[in-house]
């Protein structure tokens, strides 16, 4: 029996052969085989870097390639819970074979509470189906700044449910999804509302084109979003003051193919954004929640060689009704590889940026939507953000196997910025709220970024990024913009049952004189994943070891030295 192994996306797949066909003989025999093997991709659960919740402005830097060569990943948000809260588990956790199931269950010293289910039903070669559930939490008492160690009784609790199914034809994915969200959580003390409620729900389906070798390629979809704030005026004992926002929103692109290297595309999104509820002023009738209208289009060509990587386009938006504008900003991407595994890259990117019900939460969810009307506590929407231009140059270099590192800079322009601030955050005698509020604002940012792997065993990162803002006319909008970002993360995989992660993040905020200056995020934290025996891994996270008192959002405390552990199954 002769054995031949192929290396396919990772795995290492043995193929049998028959002895009889080992060696061709003088008289030919017709044998005809067929093989016929299937990969799947194995659910992958792993939060990564969750630790570094993305609660503030950031700066997105050019995503850069080259062929046969992957850059670190480090670095990426997570958006699954606040980041006030204990965040859910980092680790890495190593099952061997392909499991269709994963449970996650784990609770911390302040209520902490992390669940996860997620199960992928395999309907058939070309139909699969998966289930997801999670819920992220906490339920402790925690030290409000500003005050002489006064104590709150916080809770903040999100609930994410998915159902995602795919039916795959010969050249089409035909995918459709639902998911709902929850999320209940209370203000501190003495606040306009006691508590508030966010629930949301949307409904997707979209087809993709997967021959990538076709000369004309195609993706459409088609959204719906609905989302409720329960409270929004400062008198939560007000009935119906409930806004409901629902969003259609439709997506599609052409591609057609110049040859084997260059490309032009058209992309259209059109979103049609409908409100309902205390939309209006019920004694004047003055509409603060209009019905409006946003067209995206961006056009591009791109060219991918050995050398060059191009990307040159436009956004092109259009509103109508609430918002009414036509705004132009490049979207141009350049890239020059030498020497293999040196990169010099340039970009000038810009467009719409919807402050949607989601957005809001995303920014900052304990804050109050602007006043309409400061007699009755009228509330309207904010206008939506423009970047005119995000533009950076960089550099990326691998000069040893294992080694990346990025140094770059640039610029940011944003019209009608999006952030918030506080009432006199430092008076305790004050009504303590979050508003949010909007500005011109501009950004000088650089930084640079560096990690190292060593096999499966060793992984190394640092990242550091400075941030000069400036606003024209709302400077206290700056209290809350980061000034530096650092972090700080290692990977240690002694052994295959054993992964330890240590990382540490710094967040420091520009001081605005007369105002407030809120205290560095300073966090040193520790996690630890073991497999107990195949398909059951135990685990633990630690945060905030040096016990230090910050604020992610202004005047809303985080949680001290917080401790969480629990199980994972396979199945």
């Amino acid at each position: 029996m002769k054995r031949s192994y192929y290396i396919i996306g990772g795995l290492a797949l043995t193929i049998s052969m028959p002895s009889c066909l080992q060696a061709q003989t003088t008289q030919p025999k017709d044998t005809t085989m067929t093989r016929t093997v299937v990969v799947e991709q194995e659910y992958n659960p792993d939060i990564m870097d969750a630790s570094k919740v993305n609660v503030l402005p950031k700066v997105e830097e050019p995503t850069v390639s080259k062929k046969e060569v992957e850059y670190a990943t480090t670095f990426f948000p997570a958006t699954s819970v606040p980041a006030d809260l204990m965040r859910p588990y980092t680790g890495k956790e190593v099952q061997p074979g392909t499991t269709p199931g994963y449970v996650r269950a784990g609770y911390g010293n302040y209520g902490n509470l992390n669940v996860l289910a997620n199960y992928l039903f395999r309907l058939s070669q070309k139909d699969k189906l998966n289930v997801r559930f999670q819920m992220d939490g906490m339920d402790g008492k925690l030290t409000l700044p500003f005050t002489d160690s006064e104590k709150w009784n916080a809770f903040y609790y999100r609930t994410r449910a998915n159902v995602d199914y795919t039916h795959q034809f010969d050249k089409l994915d035909l995918n459709i999804a639902g998911n709902f969200g929850l999320s209940n959580f209370n203000f501190q003390p003495e606040s306009v509302n006691s508590k508030q409620k966010f629930t949301s729900g949307d409904f997707h389906a979209g087809i993709h084109f997967t021959d990538e070798t076709a000369p004309l390629r195609f993706n459409a979809e088609t959204n719906l979003l609905m989302y409720e704030r329960q409270h929004n005026m400062f008198n939560e004992s007000e009935a119906n003051t409930g806004i409901k926002e629902t969003i259609i929103r439709t997506k599609g692109d052409v591609t057609g193919a110049i040859g084997d290297q260059q490309l032009i595309t058209i992309a259209l999104e059109m979103n049609n954004l409908l409100y309902n509820g205390y939309t209006k002023n019920v004694y004047t009738g003055d509409e603060y929640f209009k019905n409006y209208t946003t067209l995206l289009l961006n056009p591009y060509y791109e060219l991918d060689d050995d050398d060059w990587k191009l990307h040159i386009g436009a956004n092109v938006d259009l509103s109508f009704g609430f918002d009414q504008s036509f705004r132009i900003s490049p979207d141009i991407t350049a890239q020059y590889i030498f020497s293999d595994s040196y990169i010099v890259y340039a970009k000038a990117t810009g467009g719409k940026q919807l402050n949607d019900f989601r957005k809001l939460e995303s920014i900052c969810p304990y804050s109050e939507l602007p006043e309409a009307n400061t007699t009755l506590g009228y509330v309207q929407r904010p206008y939506d953000t423009y970047e005119q231009i995000n533009g950076s140059i960089g550099f990326k270099a691998s000069p040893y196997p294992g080694l990346w590192f990025n140094v770059f800079g640039g610029y940011q322009n944003l019209k009608n910025d999006l952030s918030y601030l506080g009432f006199d955050p430092s008076n305790t005698h004050s009504i303590p709220y979050l508003s949010f509020a909007q500005d011109n604002t501009d950004n000088f940012y650089f930084g640079g970024e560096i990690s190292y792997d060593y096999k499966d065993i060793l992984g190394i990162s640092a990242k550091y990024t400075y941030r000069n803002w400036d606003s024209k006319t709302e400077e206290y909008l700056l209290a809350v913009k980061p000034a530096s970002e650092m972090s700080f993360n290692v990977r240690i995989h002694p052994i295959s049952a054993l992964n330890i992660n240590l990382g540490y993040d710094y967040i420091n905020r520009k001081e605005v004189k007369e105002y407030a200056k809120m205290t560095a995020i300073n966090d040193l934290h520790i996690g630890a994943s073991y497999n107990v025996f195949k398909g059951v891994s135990v685990y633990a996270q630690v945060h905030n070891l040096l016990n230090k008192k910050y604020q992610y959002y202004l005047g809303y405390p985080t949680e001290g030295f917080n401790f969480l552990g629990g199980l994972s199954f396979r199945f």
